[in-house]
């Protein structure tokens, strides 16, 4: 039995999550190791801060050092043919220039999820102003594809968010990327997922808002970017990987 469980994580694909550690364990790391195991892939992690946290409120961040977090990396990618790599809470502009550098080295033009994770449902900052410029112009720059909510896209793009695509389609042409554009924070009914594929092509993603609890809604959006790295790491096509991995979640 224990050779058969071995022999069936070898063949998985490997999806590495690098973000903070949520102490209730609904959102960040814990969610994304989650997701891997139920979606069949072999998860792997890179810490980039711990947090005191449940979903109500963040108590306390502590940032991992910065010699930590490049040698978590390298021990991973030094051992691990890593297919898909998917980021969440980052903090600062050092802890990003550290992971652009090691995945420009070990990871280059392979998949790679980016979730702007800038603030928690709770106000509290995940990441400092000054290092939005920095995530534009490194992460972002090698990412497959950027996952904001509308909060996060009126702040990449400086401006408020009006209609959907037209604002995916922004965000694609200023950050040369791939654009899921997340409706959940939406006003009505129905929430709508916008893609916008760099060439420009557009698909809406439409089903009915649950009626999720607050902890229910926790971690949310670390789960979709979770899911999609998995799902693309099986071989899914960008496209295909986005709807599977909403229907996922909504289930």
């Amino acid at each position: 039995m224990e050779q058969s469980i071995s022999n069936d994580l070898k063949k998985r694909p490997i999806c590495l999550t690098i973000g903070g550690s949520d102490s209730c364990g609904g959102a960040g790391i814990q969610a994304d190791l989650r997701v891997f195991e139920a979606l069949s892939v072999q998860g792997c992690s890179a810490i980039t801060a711990l947090t005191a946290q449940n979903h109500e409120r963040i108590h306390r961040i502590e940032a991992v050092s910065l010699a930590q977090l490049d040698a978590e990396l390298h021990a991973i990618f030094d051992v691990y043919d890593v297919a898909a790599v998917k980021t969440g809470m980052l903090l600062d502009a050092e802890h990003i220039a550290v992971i652009s550098a090691c995945l420009g080295l070990k990871h280059n033009n392979k998949a790679l999820i980016v979730d702007p994770v800038i603030s928690a449902s709770s106000g509290k900052a995940l990441l400092n102003s000054g290092a939005v410029e920095t995530l534009k112009h490194t992460l972002i720059k090698q990412a497959t594809l950027f996952t904001p909510n509308l909060h996060e896209a009126a702040i990449f793009l400086g401006r408020e968010i009006g209609d959907v695509e037209d604002a995916a389609a922004a965000l694609v042409m200023q950050l040369d990327c791939a654009v899921l554009l997340k409706g959940g924070h939406g006003k009505g009914d129905v929430c709508t997922d916008v893609l916008c594929e760099k060439g420009g092509k557009i698909t809406l993603f439409s089903h009915p808002k649950q009626a999720w609890s607050r902890e229910m809604l926790h971690g949310t959006g670390c789960r979709l970017a979770s899911a999609i790295a998995a799902n693309i790491a099986k071989g899914a096509s960008l496209h295909d990987a986005c709807k599977s991995s909403i229907a996922y979640l909504q289930r």
